[in-house]
């Protein structure tokens, strides 16, 4: 099959949603996106963007996304951070997922960076073997952090 990999426009935010959301799902979280088609768009292609999408498409229906976002470490200098590579159920197992992370290792070294970084959940073995066939170390000896929502709210109140 072949595919057409691209960057995101605005136009294809409903699309990129879609398959944020579905990617909830696979991940148990089905009620965790909170995030909306106008923040995407706000938040990805307004004045200062926030992140960079690469679409992949069959027969001109988007059907893969990476979505991507600069961070700066201080042992490495700039970083790009994957979010999210996400593939339609019915289209994994084809190669597509190479072909975005070849997108994203392209324009991360074309951008000067250090690093380039995503997480992976620990029971999704299929992703953890993927990403170490192509070179990637996983460093299971680290814990993520996260303050959201309530938790932010909550930390505010105590200052």
């Amino acid at each position: 099959m072949k595919f057409n990999i691209r960057f995101a426009k605005q136009s294809d935010m409903p699309k990129v949603l879609e398959l944020i959301k579905e990617l909830a799902v696979f991940e148990k979280e089905p009620d965790a996106v909170i995030v909306t088609e106008k923040d995407l768009i706000e938040h990805g292609f307004g004045k200062n963007p926030l992140f960079t999408c690469f679409v992949a498409e069959s027969e001109q229906e988007i059907v893969a996304i990476a979505l991507i976002y600069f961070r700066f470490s201080t042992w490495k200098g700039k970083t790009v951070h994957l979010e999210d590579l996400i593939v339609k159920q019915e289209f994994r197992g084809q190669g597509l997922g190479t072909l975005l992370l070849d997108e994203v290792i392209k324009y991360g070294y074309s951008q000067g960076v250090q690093r380039i970084c995503w997480e992976v959940l620990d029971w999704n073995t299929s992703a953890i073997n993927f990403y170490e066939k192509q070179g990637a170390k996983i460093l299971k000896d680290w814990y993520l952090a996260q303050l959201e929502g309530d938790a932010i709210k909550n930390y505010i109140e105590k200052l």
